[in-house]
């Protein structure tokens, strides 16, 4: 089995016993070709890790001025912000981006990567989807081509991630529900299959244990990330005994999520609840009431994760540090009055 970084038709055509001529006409797509032969041929392509590069076969070219921005939910705000970044920088380069939503699907994701990789794609920004799995970017590795994790990481994968410091900023604003006098708090949103997910929650559990709040008083509730899944945890939560009075979300779209379940119960954000978000995107400062979010800066690490790229590309290299992002939190109305100088409220509101 051929071990190059970048394999070659001659390498598929040794491993599968057949010329050279055979593995360009299934590369093809021709019909001339037996369909046992095809077969065979197809894995030898996939265990010598071939990527048949479109582009060159077309016209070869000396140098691909395209990246794929591939992106797992274009419809959250957060990622829409972070992509405007990368294009300001890509732009500004001569670079030419072509972005892709992936909608949190693995397969699409498979699919989107595996046509940018035959167009003969510069380097990759990726933003995986759930339930992405560590071998997914292998090939890729393989061939050569500088890839750049945004916002979430993989475990025990070397790609380089551009990312916020997740822990520390679900812990200032933990920190903060704490410091307004909430004992029963609740984290929203997120699932355990993501690294980040992860991450947030480890903030918001090491706030607690440090800052007194047992794990009697801790409601966790995974589920989507989305406005849709914001609303759905806010009705597990408050269907218990003792519902919580507070909660970080883990981003802001289940955080406005949160906020519309409180208003079609006769309830406001602030008042009654306190939510907090997390990303800080552009609507959070004008949302009815204002949210407060722990602010990541979105479009700057979207420009870190395109510098980062470029320069990958320019040094010919695969590799390159992690940039873990500052954050802070932005306090508005949608954590209310300091609890502490008035009676308790909420826990009559199931």
């Amino acid at each position: 089995m051929a071990s190059r970084a970048k394999a070659t038709i001659l390498d598929i055509a040794r491993e599968a016993g057949v010329s050279k001529s055979t593995v360009s006409l299934v590369l093809q797509g021709s019909g001339l070709i037996r369909p046992e032969t095809a077969v065979k041929v197809r894995k030898a392509i996939e265990d010598v890790g071939y990527v048949y590069n479109r582009g060159a076969a077309n016209l070869r070219k000396a140098h691909s001025n395209v990246i794929g921005m591939v992106i797992n939910d274009l419809t959250n705000p957060f990622f829409a912000e972070l992509a405007v970044g990368m294009e300001r920088v890509f732009q500004a380069a001569g670079i030419v981006p072509f972005i892709a939503n992936t909608a949190e699907n693995p397969v699409r994701q498979e699919e989107v990567l595996k046509s940018l990789m035959e167009q003969g794609v510069a380097g990759l920004i990726v933003s995986p989807a759930r339930g992405t799995t560590p071998g997914a970017f292998r090939r890729i590795e393989a061939a050569g081509v500088p890839v750049v994790f945004a916002m979430r990481r993989l475990p025990e994968s070397r790609i380089p991630a551009i990312a916020p410091d997740n822990h520390r900023g679900a812990y200032l604003a933990t920190q903060h529900l704490i410091g307004k006098g909430h004992r029963r708090l609740a984290f929203f949103g997120g699932s355990s299959d993501l690294v980040v997910y992860h991450d947030r929650l480890g903030g918001f559990i090491e706030a607690c244990e440090t800052l007194g709040i047992p794990a009697a008083n801790r409601t966790i509730v995974e589920g989507e990330t989305s406005r849709r899944g914001g609303m759905a945890c806010l009705e597990t939560a408050l269907a218990a005994a003792e519902p919580p009075t507070a909660a970080l979300c883990f981003n802001d779209a289940v955080a406005f999520g949160v906020m519309l379940a409180l208003r079609k119960r006769g309830l406001e954000a602030g008042a009654d609840f306190a939510v907090v978000g997390f990303d800080d995107v552009a609507e959070a400062e004008h949302y009815m009431p204002a949210l407060t979010s722990v602010a990541v800066d979105t479009a700057g690490l979207g420009e870190r994760a395109a510098h980062v790229m470029l320069k990958m590309i320019q040094s010919r290299t695969t590799r390159a540090e992690d940039h873990i992002g500052a954050v802070s939190l932005a306090v508005r109305e949608s954590c209310g009055p300091d609890r502490n100088a008035r009676g308790a409220g909420m826990g009559d509101a199931a």
